[in-house]
């Protein structure tokens, strides 16, 4: 063979060498561990947006604690209201007379149910409990995010195990494969069990079958609280959580509510969870019909219909960030690496996939929207409830679902808002005297209740959860251009909060103004005239930017429906006089309240100030005194040790994108991958609230492009060290799919896909074009965006 052709042969083994690794990668794209979790926050999540588990991968005594979204306490029995329109009267009459610290405790006394102690829980455990404790070796744990599927792989006594774990959405089951080529098999225990609630069982375990457990109870809250009183609850949701096994080799005995497993070598558990909640009385009766359905099919065919309908959403979206070199190291050293003051740019990319899986996860058609642990917790009483938060939670939950390509994701988030605003009707009537319209306040659970909670008027004297919700209705028309949910649904929820507002506001002589009040800045409190700590103000930043927004996007689809009645001339009159939300004070910072108030959290981790950058989109680079006032406000807050919790961090780079500072974000990126982020990669708050996840998933395409300004702007705030990468599939407003790869922070092509014909006009740097996007045809533009 001649050196030329030798030469040949070799380039082309290179060749395919690297193409099948980058194949190899792609498939293999997943978070990998070298040994089994010890504490829930090592565990690893899977879900299918109702049913969900965190798997330890322990080869000795496995835990697989498990969740389903509707285990609550107690029942949609509690009064929407507390107080009338009379206690406004005098809260408001207080206000004037700058009783702000009678206003604090009256506010609360009325209108508050104080503390709530009612809390999503644990469904239970299913614990695999091995008969000797074995020795292991080359052990592994991961979760693929391509197909949503757990792994642990080992070896033990010159054998091979494993076990595989996914939670179907199309079979509405989670499966357990385990299996060994060991000669004489497996030897284990299968049983299932759920905490005790104050002391209270919780549940009664039997065998219905001699393959079968079965785990039944009622979610109580014996601890459970009401007006910062004891409050037992002793009723809520009922639930089954039901396993069947199917064996090959060796035998199963059932006995009191436990299976033993003797010399298996593969074992196919199908597990169940159903509750009243969605099925009434007939929950046991669903799991068995699922069973039944299921009962036949193997591991091979309920993965592939699981895979299959998981792809569909999450192959929609690529991100490379380049260093996949690392992808060699376990994601507990990667982190380990970066707290060490490394680079890595590929678990910020994984880390961004991470989000969109667990949004699969944990949000589907049919199912509750993610609450504050997402759908996993572990707990009978969780913090905080792991409730829906309204004043920026359960908000930044879905802020990735329309831009990370996950649009239908949204619809549980809908579906619930509904519920809460409709009681909210009820709320607006009896608490506050308004006989029209709806609203919200700061948190809420299962039975979708709109009343105020919180035993300090710091936490939850603020009445804008509905109408920052609203805002979601009217992104996701943005986004979908679905003139039907528009005119159907978010028209009606933006008429509803708009009407509220209207006859909420009172008249200021003195700004010649309509005010909010009285108002709160979420969590967050000033120094009075008499120098003592307050949280009841007349008018907050934050309050009258929503109410804006609010007016500014009924307005706006009142104009695409063709809608111009009273209804739309009393808000266009109102908005024309609102006091404004946008004021900077004396000192070049946005003001929070009507007054320039000193505070005594001056790194406060809420920034509510600054919700019209975002997620409002009032305050862009053409208002340069507001963009400028916004950046002071920032650097003001870190400068006093703010953003230091999870969900505050992944705010933060999403406000630095709006700010186009790359080199900022760059900053909170590393130290939120330093600082927030578990080995499971969950966002710590501390503790655990899974808002960090989504909102920095939603951050990342933030960081690439932008279209909330009206026209895409490309590469915005794009930090140094994602130097060469690319992203693919992302959405922009008005219906457009993104595609970008960039090299050396250049951009390198853009592609654009639009589902109608449209003009679109782009700015990258300096240069800017106004393009035609014909329908459905992929438009692609090289450096100086020409085609």
């Amino acid at each position: 063979m001649t050196a030329k052709k030798i030469l040949v042969r070799l380039v082309f083994i290179l060749l395919m060498t690297s193409c099948s690794t980058e194949k190899s990668f792609e498939y293999e794209d997943k978070l990998w561990y070298g040994k089994p979790a010890k504490e829930w926050m090592q565990a690893l999540p899977v879900g299918n947006g109702r049913l969900g588990a965190m798997v330890f991968g322990d080869p000795n005594h496995e835990r697989i604690q498990l969740n389903e979204d509707s285990m609550w306490p107690g029942e949609a029995d509690w009064p929407d209201y507390r107080g009338n329109s009379d206690d406004l009267e005098e809260i408001r009459n207080l206000l004037n007379e700058g009783k702000t610290g009678e206003v604090d405790s009256l506010i609360v006394e009325k209108f508050s149910y104080k503390t709530i102690v009612r809390s999503h829980q644990t469904m239970g455990d299913l614990y695999i409990d091995f008969e000797n404790e074995r020795s292991v070796e080359n052990y592994t744990r991961s979760l693929n995010l391509n197909d949503a599927l757990i792994t642990a792989a080992y070896q033990s006594g010159g054998n091979s195990y494993s076990q595989k774990v996914f939670s179907s959405k199309p079979d509405d089951v989670m499966v357990i494969e385990l299996s060994t080529d060991a000669t004489d098999g497996m030897d284990f225990t299968l049983r299932m069990n759920r905490p005790t609630d104050d002391g209270n069982a919780t549940v009664t375990t039997r065998n219905p079958s001699e393959s079968e457990i079965s785990m039944k109870g009622v979610v109580t809250q014996y601890s459970g609280k009401r007006d910062s009183k004891s409050f037992p609850l002793d009723y809520g949701v009922k639930f089954e959580t039901r396993l069947r096994v199917h064996n090959e080799g060796g035998t199963v005995t059932a006995d009191k509510g436990q299976l033993t497993l003797k010399g298996v070598k593969t074992v196919l558990i199908h597990l169940v969870g159903n509750t009243s909640f969605y099925h009434g009385e007939n929950y046991t009766k669903k799991n068995l019909e699922t069973l039944e359905k299921v009962n036949n099919s193997s591991f091979k065919t309920l993965l592939k219909n699981h895979t299959k309908d998981y792809e569909e959403l999450y192959n929609r979206v690529g991100l490379d960030l380049g260093g996949r070199e690392l992808d060699s190291l376990p994601i507990d050293a990667r982190l380990q690496r970066i707290k060490e003051g490394n680079d890595d740019p590929d678990l910020a990319a994984k880390l961004f996939k991470y989000g969109r899986y667990l949004l699969i996860a944990s949000s589907r058609q049919g199912t509750n929207p993610a609450n504050l642990q997402g759908i996993w917790n572990e707990h009978i009483t969780a913090p905080w409830n792991a409730d829906y938060h309204l004043n920026i939670n359960l908000q930044m939950n879905y802020w990735p679902a329309e831009v990370a390509n996950l649009s239908e994701l949204h619809q549980p988030f809908f579906e619930y808002l509904d519920r809460v605003l409709e009681r909210g009707k009820n709320t607006a009537k009896k608490q506050y005297g308004i006989n029209r319209g709806t609203m919200a306040h700061h948190a809420s659970d299962l039975w979708a209740t709109p009343f105020m909670r919180a035993e300090r008027a710091y936490w939850g004297s603020w009445v804008h959860g509905g109408g920052w919700c609203a805002q979601h209705y009217w992104e996701h028309y943005r986004y979908t251009e679905d003139k039907e949910f528009l005119k159907n649904r978010a028209y009606p929820v933006l008429k509803g909060i708009s009407e509220f507002y209207l006859d909420w506001l009172v008249w200021d002589e003195t700004s010649k103004a309509w005010v909010s009040s009285p108002e709160t800045s979420p969590e967050n409190s000033y120094f009075n005239a008499d120098g003592n700590s307050a949280a009841v103000s007349f008018g907050s930043a934050m309050g009258h930017q929503i109410i804006a927004e609010v007016f500014d996007n009924v307005l706006e689809a009142a104009k695409v429906l063709g809608i111009q009645d009273e209804f739309t001339k009393e808000v266009k009159a109102k908005r024309e006089k609102l006091f404004p939300g946008i004021v900077v004070g004396d000192d070049g910072r946005l003001l929070e309240w009507n007054e320039p108030y000193d505070e005594p959290e001056k790194g406060h981790r809420h920034m509510s100030h600054l919700y019209a950058l975002h997620p409002g989109d009032e305050i862009t680079a053409d208002n340069s005194e507001a963009f400028a006032a916004a950046k002071k406000t920032i650097d003001y807050r870190l400068e006093h040790g703010g953003a230091g919790t999870g969900w505050s961090r992944a705010w933060m780079i999403n406000l630095n994108a709006r700010l186009l500072d790359g080199n900022a974000a760059e900053e909170n990126i590393r130290k939120f991958l330093e600082i927030s982020i578990a080995d499971n990669m969950f966002d710590e708050h501390p503790p655990f609230q899974i808002d960090g996840n989504f909102g920095f998933t939603a951050a990342v395409p933030e960081l690439l492009f932008q279209s909330h300004e009206g026209f895409l702007r490309i590469l915005p705030a794009l930090p140094a060290n994602w130097k060469n990468g690319k992203i693919n599939g992302i959405k922009a407003r008005g219906d457009i799919e993104v595609d970008i790869e960039w090299k050396d922070g250049e951009l390198v092509k853009l592609g654009l896909t639009a589902k109608k014909t449209k003009s679109i006009k782009i700015k990258y740097g300096t240069k800017e074009v106004e393009i035609e996007l014909p329908k459905n045809e992929k438009i692609e533009l090289n450096s100086i965006l020409e085609k």
